[in-house]
């Protein structure tokens, strides 16, 4: 009784804070997260670069110099597995994946792989009830 608009205004924000957290780690486990890894690591062995983009947080997936996503991830499974090693490299990664360990801060993950899939760190956004891989 007798709460004011402030208190409730507060007991609403601290509210909306606990779901967002929380929708991460309950909704966007960590077997969702090694999934999606597994999905992008996966398409990357195959050169399915549409794969590789339905894992990968929007703003990544613009056309870039006239070329699609998955033109600039086919592009890019092809440098990786024209290296030496790169395949190997590839599905090292993926046998990691079950066994890696996962970090989860809220809306953000990162799973520690062998070879970052981008920008250093494999990180993840949990967005439109998945995780998608940003950089």
């Amino acid at each position: 009784m007798g709460r004011g608009p402030k208190t409730l205004l507060c007991a609403g924000v601290v509210a909306l804070g606990l779901c967002a957290s929380a929708s991460a780690d309950s909704l966007g486990s960590t077997a969702m997260l090694r999934l999606a890894a597994s999905t992008v690591l996966r398409a990357e062995l195959h050169h399915d670069g549409s794969a590789a983009c339905s894992k990968l947080y929007a703003p990544l997936t613009a056309t870039v110099d006239g070329k699609s996503c998955a033109e600039r991830w086919d592009a890019r499974s092809a440098r990786l597995l024209a290296k030496r090693g790169g395949a190997a490299r590839l599905r090292a990664d993926l046998a990691a994946v079950a066994t890696a360990p996962i970090t989860l801060d809220g809306l953000y993950a990162t799973i520690a792989l062998p070879q970052p899939l981008l920008g250093g760190r494999t990180r993840f956004y949990w967005t439109a009830a998945c995780w998608m891989l940003m950089n």
